[in-house]
């Protein structure tokens, strides 16, 4: 007979997929509201991507809970869940080496960015970050907020830039580093994933285990008309 306790840590895990799956669904729905640099660090495919993995996720959840519902020889349930876990713990894998591989070069990946907003936005982000250009004074910096006046463009161009304690003044490590922390905690979220997919994989071979077990010493028992062993 299968323990409580196996079941017990199998269910745990499902549960756990199961939050998996609507905190990436919830996430990608509320992440496409409109914000300047989450805009600028995550694109509509990568959340897209998120959403997928995250319905994926809960369809695994449907799966599993049809699969332990079922009379103990019957295992195939459980088999196929197995294949979809496999499935799912590729699609963690995919998805979050997609999100982590731009952090890699976030800084020339920012300022792409960077050039792709509009003057507006680039004032907004130089106002939030008290900064002014993007690599420097001369890299599209925009006159106009509170922060970066035409005056204070003449004093930064005017600024040693093999200094590295100048760099404060200019976006670009406030705009990677804000990026970078919104990266990080995506893909490592994502990675996290792994967890419930790969110990429910693991605990589901377990019950898988157990049961054809269970059948096995029914079988000997029937053959020797029900005694048992003792």
């Amino acid at each position: 007979m299968v323990s409580r306790k196996l079941m017990g840590f199998w269910a745990f895990m499902d549960v756990l997929l199961l939050g998996s799956g609507a905190f990436a669904v919830a996430m990608s729905i509320v992440w496409r509201a409109p914000d300047l640099l989450r805009d600028m660090t995550l694109s509509s495919t990568q959340l897209t991507a998120g959403l997928l993995l995250g319905i994926a996720l809960l369809v695994t959840f449907v799966i599993s809970v049809g699969a332990i519902v079922q009379r103990n020889h019957v295992t195939i349930g459980l088999v196929i869940l197995n294949y979809v876990l496999l499935i799912d713990a590729l699609m963690v894998i995919v998805i979050a080496t997609f999100l982590w591989f731009p952090s890699l070069t976030e800084r020339n990946m920012f300022h792409e960015k960077w050039l792709g907003i509009t003057r507006d936005d680039r004032i907004v982000l130089q106002d939030k970050f008290s900064c002014c250009g993007y690599f420097n004074a001369s890299d599209t910096a925009e006159v106009g907020g509170t922060f970066c006046t035409q005056p204070q463009v003449d004093f930064l161009n005017a600024l040693d830039l093999t200094n590295d304690d100048n760099a404060r003044f200019f976006c670009v490590q406030p705009v990677s580093a804000a990026g970078d922390a919104i990266l990080g905690n995506v893909f490592t979220a994502l990675y996290s994933f792994m967890v419930p997919v790969l110990c429910l994989l693991l605990a589901s071979i377990s019950v898988i285990f157990k049961r054809e077990e269970d059948e096995r010493f029914k079988k000997i028992d029937a053959k020797r008309g029900g005694r048992g062993f003792v």
